[in-house]
């Protein structure tokens, strides 16, 4: 498991990292209480065996006209090539954010965002039920954000 050389001062730079991802070296170093070369170094090692997967701008999809946020389950053909056609599928649209193979009723959930119904109808009519292998796509609409978050809980790790 690769969290086996973490310490308090790792999380330390990964709940700092995850609150603000632009922080300088030398700010993250004064918050975790290093210098900033060992800091860096931690860093680079946080990066290399993939804990930190990237760094990304957030963007609010209302200011950017993308306020229509669906959540739409998939159901495929419960065959291999109909999953991996979809899935290879996914990666093509734009639209979804978001794509999880699911238990349940559902094979797969979709979280997509959309300027405005047309452009959901479209989506759903012409590209996601004329993927081969979907037999059926149900849609909720978010109607209010009450959490939204990109943080991970550290907690569980318990570092002595």
């Amino acid at each position: 498991m690769a969290i086996s050389f973490l310490d308090k001062t790792d999380l330390k730079i990964l709940q700092f990292l995850q609150d603000n991802g632009r922080l300088t070296n030398v700010e993250l170093a004064e918050r975790v209480a290093l210098s900033p070369s060992p800091c860096l170094r931690r860093l680079k090692q946080l990066e290399e065996s993939g804990i930190i997967r990237c760094y990304a701008a957030l963007l609010d999809p209302c200011q950017i006209a993308l306020g229509l946020q669906a959540f739409i389950r998939v159901r495929v053909n419960k065959g291999k090539k109909s999953r991996d056609e979809f899935n290879r599928a996914v990666q093509r649209w734009p639209q979804v954010l978001n794509c999880f193979a699911l238990t349940g009723e559902s094979d797969y959930i979709l979280q997509a965002f959309f300027s405005d119904m047309n452009a959901f109808s479209y989506f759903v009519l012409e590209t996601l039920l004329a993927t081969p292998g979907v037999e059926d796509a149900k849609s909720s609409f978010v109607l209010k954000e009450i959490k939204s978050s990109t943080i991970l809980p550290l907690e569980h790790l318990n570092i002595d």
